[in-house]
């Protein structure tokens, strides 16, 4: 069992809370996070936990600072002892204490054992200690968020001007004019299939997806032509094959927006390796940025007809439009390795999807 320390990556890992049955750890990043293990809410060290942070409850507000607890009570136990206060606050049911292995939580017999941990926003360790002070007293010297690493940080990501000419721009904009956008979801993992989620307070976005072929061909020749050979100098990796052909709407009037998320966590997504964020019309909007949380507040925005390339496995979000409107194309690029990977996960995949996503 590996014991992890300062500069180790953290697993991540899906478990319930007193207010979801299935919290994905893996979205937290982008805050520093404390995270502490007991074996029990009841025992000595688990008082000590909930006592700890109620001390300094107004550090925790899922901004700069965010504390998850994880107990081995058993769940119908811990909801009457422990419960999430959010923001800021909650609490994980590791009653088998897996979530505690995994992180080397455990005694000899396999039992939690207390342990805490601090986290940077990437969810790799910065301090380990048994006691809770060993950790809460580091709270308050914590550099500014896009500072953790002792200087600003910046995201892998490949911003590059003069992919798409205005006119092809104008057109693809046009033609969602003309043929109408639906409401876009977001991909979600349900009884091992992949399918399309629907929360207006998580995405604010309208998609339409292009079938004329014409403008599909346009658009293709000239990712390969002006996209594929950068990825291929600043990433190291050959791109041969696109996904998804659509233009994007956010809009102002709802504030549009994309929350913190990743694009290749479903078995149906697997495959996605590199997205493109292309903007179509930059200048006419306000808002609408790209962040990358892991690595601080710093925006990311291209000029009409340029993107912004980067990893799936990124978190990332699409700020809110405070006015205008913003027009994207948005296309997801992978390889042959990826391209057998999807061909292995299309059973995982719900039939609604295959049109939305093919290429």
């Amino acid at each position: 069992m590996i014991q992890l320390t300062a500069g180790d990556p953290v697993p991540w890992f899906r478990a319930a809370t007193s207010s979801r049955p299935d919290y994905n750890f893996g979205s937290v990043a982008g805050r520093y996070i404390v995270i502490a293990f007991v074996s029990s809410s009841r025992s000595a060290a688990g008082k000590a936990c909930i006592e700890a942070i109620a001390a300094r409850r107004g550090l925790f507000n899922d901004v700069h600072i965010a504390f998850f607890g994880v107990t081995a009570d058993p769940i119908d136990q811990s909801q009457r002892r422990v419960q999430d206060d959010v923001p800021g606050v909650r609490w994980f049911y590791d009653a088998g204490a897996s979530i505690a292995r995994s992180f080397g939580a455990v005694d000899g017999a396999g039992k939690t054992e207390t342990r805490w941990f601090l986290l940077d926003p990437m969810l790799r360790v910065m301090a380990v200690g048994g006691a809770p002070e060993r950790i809460l007293d580091l709270l308050p010297g914590l550099p500014v968020l896009n500072r953790y690493a002792g200087s600003e940080v910046t995201a892998p990501v490949l911003l590059l001007a003069r992919v798409f000419e205005p006119a092809l721009c104008k057109a693809l904009i046009d033609y969602y004019q003309k043929t109408g956008g639906e409401a876009s979801g977001f991909m979600v993992e349900r009884d091992g299939k992949t399918m399309t989620a629907s929360d207006y307070n998580y995405k604010r976005r309208s998609d339409c997806i292009i079938e004329d072929e014409a403008l599909r061909q346009a658009c293709r020749a000239r990712i390969l032509r002006r996209l594929v050979p950068e990825i291929a100098k600043c990433f190291q990796f050959t791109v041969s094959r696109m996904e998804r052909y659509i233009v994007a709407r956010y809009s102002g009037d709802e504030a549009g927006y994309f929350a913190p998320h990743r694009d290749n966590t479903t078995k149906g997504t697997a495959h996605r390796r590199f997205a493109v964020t292309l903007n179509l019309n930059a200048e006419e909007y306000e808002g609408g940025e790209l962040r990358f949380p892991e690595f601080g507040a710093r925006t990311y925005r291209a000029p009409t007809g340029g993107a912004v390339v980067f990893s799936c496995s990124l978190q990332h979000e699409a700020l809110p439009v405070k006015s205008g409107t913003r027009f994207a194309f948005l296309p997801f690029l992978y390889d042959e390795a990826a391209a057998q990977l999807r061909e292995q996960n299309n059973r995982y995949l719900d039939e609604a999807l295959n049109t939305y996503q093919r290429e």
